[in-house]
């Protein structure tokens, strides 16, 4: 009698990867880049991940309520080079993106400047510095 030994490292993902990666199971909200928001004590640093993104494939605006809107749009542009073979799966689809994010009160909103930098779009709003209050006013008697 032989024994049949299976890897348990690799079986088990293979069955799962067969399994979602049929036309069945619909995935959700797979273009929506991951977002990390930031307080630090002079101002709110908002990064958006954006992998193969220039800066040209950003708009960063305020809307007319104050509101922050980015928007993205990568174009996909056909060379005309036609390819041997054809995708199994693919996953590059970011075509169209909107977020639009209120605000808080404190946010400078002139001064806000953003950048694309190693995949990673960062949006900096600094804070409004407000001055401490005097708690007593000397007034002078004339």
């Amino acid at each position: 009698m032989t024994l049949a030994r299976r890897n348990s490292e690799t079986w088990l993902p293979d069955i799962f990867n067969d399994f979602f990666d049929t036309n069945w199971m619909a995935r959700t909200n797979a273009t929506a880049p991951a977002i990390n928001v930031l307080e630090h004590d002079d101002k709110y640093e908002l990064e958006l991940a954006a992998p193969g993104l220039t800066k040209d494939d950003f708009k960063v605006s305020l809307d007319h309520d104050g509101n922050l809107s980015i928007n993205m749009e990568k174009k996909q542009e056909e060379n005309g080079e036609k390819k041997h073979g054809h995708y199994l799966r693919r996953e590059f689809s970011y075509s169209q993106y909107q977020q639009i994010m209120t605000l808080p009160e404190d946010a400078d909103r002139e001064h806000i400047d953003a950048k694309v930098e190693n995949g990673v779009l960062t949006v900096n709003i600094p804070k409004i510095v407000k001055k401490p209050q005097e708690a007593h006013k000397l007034i002078e008697v004339k």
